[in-house]
């Protein structure tokens, strides 16, 4: 294994190199390798650690003999040598060990290391390591069970062999896809100065739409808007009507006139040219969502502004804003400040001040990395009037009472402060957690002590206050709150029972823990409504426990619970989860893992980012994705094997009621590898159009195709035009944007054959240019058009481009000489 240094902007240079050995040791458990070096020319005084985070727990007592890797909390842990000797200049250190789970991807590897020096100095960011190649079966495979092939360059091949470049009139033009769009042959000229028609309530609409019109060059036609009947249900149908000198938008609403508004930007090219014809559209679902986890790591309001612009683009209708968690807490609450002030940094101070420790490789420095940071009032409400306008509705989030743990910190620290001071009251009146808890439990995310004590009653009083102010900022902003979101999921088992407070609760009122559980949701409830707000929640808020299974809970039955489903991977148990909840009277937004989680990698590849315990989410997963019969597209399980056809036969269809409390469907980008604004851009595009494509679309009918082959085909149709239509059309005009998006670009599939070369791409009408000489490619290289000669040539390289020039990922083949 090579060590390249990594060499930080202050204190010493330690390389770091880190590689998977072996993901067969068992098939819980892999072997990896940890390889430190000391680059400096001063001896690192003895005493020291190195601390990193790590999705993958290490086994203590699997390390190398003279090193011990301890767990402190969440994903970071520490390693220390023992002895008593300094760490001299070109000294290695090479430690290995097991951990749970596998590793396959870059996202399996340790980050965010850091140096605590053994002299007591502050603590010295070293960065991420290298990381070695996974090249090996048993590097390239979670265990010997793993069928599912690496999504490498001939596998990509074979895959995109099943499309075809189509004609560009074959394609559609407006995305998602109309209910009905006719176009003439004609065409019509807009330009910046148009004239505007457009009654007082339609001055937000007229203004948007002037603003998109700016760059355009001179044109004659005029425009309208106007709200009027159009011949589809709902307030966001609208109809288009293009002349060869006039533009006329009518909507059902000012939101329909909007929908319109996107409709017509698709059409309209860089010259201010529009085809004439008609569009009558309207949406499938009404509620069309994303949403972005800022908790785990932070976004700032022009990131959050440019995807609230390109969900308005795509028409969704809803912004799921998951502001907290364990690893943060986002939004600045005036009468409690400690929630920013300590629940908004992660890292390590040497000065006492309190902070949330590194998660995710944010790192020891507070200051110098996505872990930190957070809204203040004033950017919250330019958030909440700027999704208004582009008719949004933002929902926002905190999470309890698992998931908790940036706030139960905050408040702790709230308490020791007030308690030092002499108020002894005032320490305890926002109190979410019980000292004396002696509970044992580790959450999915390996948190011990991330729960709410939900016997508290300063616990009610916390949510009364956030809620309070959310509330006000709300009004202060002039946008409505119909909906807090109180998250709900994954509360670890044996939270609450080590509490004295929880236990007094529950031997008082005959309770168990579903109980209590139930008891602090029904509070929550009351909170909400006593503020006007609706309740929303994750699966678990709806569910009880019975032996193994999660049930209906009846008790919340009702159209003002909403929740949110997001536990379907195939084997979980939970596949049917969604339509139980609805069968049994809860309004239910689909938010399904494994079709609909954008954090989660696109393919099987070491250098795809992203986690993947439900599976990989590629754009199929997304498009195919049939909402109300989860089990019409069959598919593979997440280790790439047939599913058991007993789990199909065995999933509750929606009954009549049912159907009609499915409100809709949600992407979701949790935050834990979005470590930037490009990677928060690669993970959510282009997943978040198909997404649009499905929620809104009217049903494509392929549930009710018997033959599962002709139902096959007729997807793969449907998927091949998908395709074409965003590698021709829509890929090329998110390139057009003021500031092109960093999406994903899908790396070819390529193969050698007789001396020639092939390749393909995923989404036809994308460029792909290569290389016989080892240089990367660029958009100056060939474009491989047809099959093309090698000449001998013993490396090809190969990337995907787009009409910027921007490249994908670089595919290298080494070419076998005869």
């Amino acid at each position: 294994m090579s060590l390249t240094p990594d060499r930080p902007a202050h204190g010493p240079a330690i390389a770091i190199a880190w590689e998977c050995i072996s993901n067969f040791t068992r098939d819980d458990a892999f072997t990896a390798r940890l390889v430190l070096r000391n680059d400096t020319q001063e001896a690192i005084a003895p005493g020291w650690a190195i601390g990193f985070n790590t999705c993958r727990k290490v086994v203590a007592n699997s390390v190398s003999p003279g090193y011990a890797i301890a767990h402190l909390n969440g994903d970071l842990f520490r390693l220390t040598a023992q002895g008593s000797e300094p760490w001299l200049p070109g000294q290695a250190h090479t430690i290995d060990y097991e951990a749970l789970h596998w590793a396959i991807s870059i996202t399996d590897a340790p980050l965010g290391f850091y140096l605590e020096p053994g002299d007591g100095g502050a603590p010295i960011d070293l960065g991420d390591p290298e990381i070695a190649p996974f090249a090996r079966p048993e590097q390239r495979h979670r265990m010997r069970g793993d069928q599912l092939p690496t999504a490498d360059a001939a596998w990509r091949f074979e895959q995109n062999t099943v499309l075809s470049l189509l004609p560009q009139e074959a394609v559609g033009r407006i995305t998602p896809r109309p209910v009905s769009a006719r176009f003439d042959g004609g065409s019509c000229r807009l330009g910046c100065n148009a004239p505007l028609g457009y009654a007082r309530e339609l001055s937000n609409e007229a203004s948007l739409l002037a603003a998109m019109l700016g760059a355009l060059p001179g044109g004659s036609a005029a425009i309208q808007l106007e709200i009027a009947e159009v011949a589809l249900a709902g307030e966001e149908a609208y109809l288009l009507e293009i002349d060869a000198n006039w533009v006329r938008i009518a909507g059902a609403s000012a939101h329909g006139v909007f929908n319109g508004i996107q409709s017509l930007f698709q059409l309209l090219s860089p010259n201010g040219e529009l085809p004439t014809g008609r569009v009558l559209d309207a949406p499938r679902f009404g509620y069309r969502g994303m949403m972005l986890d800022v908790a785990r790591h932070f976004a700032g309001v022009t990131t959050v502004l440019r995807l609230l612009d390109c969900m308005a683009s795509y028409k969704l209708n809803r912004f799921h804003f998951h502001l907290t968690d364990d690893e943060g807490w986002r939004l600045a609450i005036g009468a409690l400040p400690e929630l920013t002030a300590v629940g908004a940094r992660r890292g390590v101070t040497r000065d006492g001040e309190a902070c949330l420790p590194p998660s995710f490789g944010s790192g020891a420095d507070t200051d110098a990395s996505a872990g930190s940071g957070f809204y203040t009032a004033a950017e919250f409400i330019t958030i909440l009037r700027h999704a208004h306008a582009r008719h949004i509705e933002v929902i926002p989030e905190f999470n309890m009472p698992g998931h908790a743990r940036a706030a139960v910190v905050a408040m702790r620290e709230r308490q020791r402060r007030l308690q030092a001071a002499g108020d002894v009251a005032g320490a305890e009146e926002y109190l979410l957690s019980d000292p004396e808890d002696t509970s044992s439990y580790e959450s999915v995310q390996l948190w011990h002590d991330n729960v709410i004590c939900i016997a508290l009653p300063s616990v009610d009083r916390f949510i009364d206050t956030v809620v309070g102010e959310v509330c006000m900022l709300y009004r202060e902003a002039g946008v409505p709150l119909r909906v807090i979101h109180t998250g709900g999921d994954e509360v670890p088992l044996g939270a609450w029972l080590g509490s004295p407070r929880c236990r007094a609760l529950m031997e008082e009122q005959g309770w168990d823990v579903q109980a209590l559980h139930d008891d602090f949701i029904a509070r929550c409830r009351a909170i909400l409504a006593r503020h006007g707000v609706a309740f929303a929640g994750w699966d678990e808020t709806a569910l009880l426990r019975e032996g193994d299974r999660m049930l209906p809970n009846p008790r919340f039955a009702g159209p003002d619970f909403h929740v949110y489903c997001w536990n379907n991977a195939w084997g979980s148990g939970q596949e049917d989860c969604a339509y139980r909840l609805a069968n049994a009277g809860y309004d239910v937004v689909l938010s399904n893992a494994a079709n609909l989680y954008f954090d989660l990698a696109y393919a099987k590849h070491p250098q795809e980012p992203g986690y993947y315990w439900a599976g990989f989410v590629g754009m199929r997963k997304a498009f195919d994705f049939c909402p109300l019969d989860v089990g019409a597209m069959p598919d593979l399980d997440p280790m790439g094997r047939l599913l058991d056809g007993g789990i199909l036969q065995a999933l509750q269809p929606l009954d009549g009621a049912g159907r009609g409390r499915v409100k809709g469907l949600q992407g979701q980008l949790w935050g834990e590898n979005a470590r930037s604004r490009a990677r928060l851009e690669y993970l959510a595009l282009p997943r978040l159009i198909a997404l649009a494509e499905r929620a809104w679309a009217a049903d494509p009918g392929w549930q009710d195709v018997a033959d599962p082959q002709a139902r096959a085909a007729l997807a793969l149709r449907d998927w091949n035009e998908f395709a074409n239509r965003l590698g021709q059309r829509e890929l090329p005009r998110l390139d057009r944007a003021p500031r092109p998006w960093n999406y994903r670009l899908p790396p070819p599939g390529a193969v050698v054959q007789g001396g020639l070369l092939w390749a393909n791409v995923a989404l036809p009408g994308l460029a792909v240019h290569y290389t016989v000489d080892g240089s990367d490619p660029s958009v100056d290289s060939p474009r491989l058009a047809a099959p093309a000669p090698l000449h001998g040539a013993r490396v090809v390289k190969l990337a995907t481009f787009d009409t910027r020039g921007r490249a994908g990922r670089i595919v290298t083949l080494n070419v076998e000489q005869p």
